[in-house]
């Protein structure tokens, strides 16, 4: 195991709820070290999986958001080159890396099922059955909660004041998203508790 954590806070854009059934448009991720130090970051775009179909619900929102969409789906790569480019990268981060999102729930199970159809690995551990990223992942709300004391279900973006982002706008651009949630987990864990506090 590497020495120290690399906390890979990941962001994923959909057509659609269901992995499989819908497909991954964007992949990014913000590596940082348990002190809040920059490891890089990485950003994709997918193109739609040939089996799968477009949500009705989802692609009304999405056409709600025009520019976060022209984001989303230029430039795209194979599915299976970007998720093993993506597998590559974690790989490479200097500590061992840990799964991060928000919520860990979505962006969690979309990688997890991306990686088990392309590369044939999980992303989180099962019993003898090493994961790409160690542990069960970290759910940043339930940081929220802990740090807060805040009710679970009061743990929503739309509730945190704007200075916990770090000036990166929660545009739907999956690399500004995994940006500002990045810097949310710089705040929690480093203890900055006046940044942090700034605005409750």
């Amino acid at each position: 195991m590497k020495q120290g954590l690399s906390f890979i806070v990941t962001d994923i854009e959909a057509d659609g709820p269901d992995p499989g059934r819908h497909s991954m448009l964007s992949l990014a991720s913000v590596a940082q070290s348990e002190s809040g130090e920059d490891q890089g970051e990485f950003t994709v775009n997918l193109k739609p999986l040939p089996e799968a179909v477009q949500d009705a619900d989802t692609m009304r929102w999405w056409r709600t958001h025009p520019s976060a969409w022209h984001e989303a789906t230029r430039d795209q790569l194979r599915p299976e080159a970007a998720i093993h480019a993506w597998a590559d990268w974690v790989a490479k981060r200097p500590g061992t890396p840990v799964f991060a999102a928000h919520p860990l729930s979505f962006d969690g199970a979309w990688v997890d099922w991306y990686l088990q159809k392309f590369t044939g690995r999980r992303l989180f551990y099962r019993p003898r059955v090493p994961g790409l990223t160690y542990g069960a992942g970290v759910d940043i709300p339930s940081l929220i909660m802990a740090k807060t004391g805040w009710g679970y279900q009061h743990c929503n973006r739309q509730n945190y004041p704007a200075a916990w982002f770090g000036g990166h706008d929660h545009s739907h651009r999956a690399i500004d998203d995994a940006r500002g949630y990045a810097h949310l987990l710089r705040l929690i864990l480093c203890g900055n508790v006046c940044e942090f506090n700034a605005g409750l």
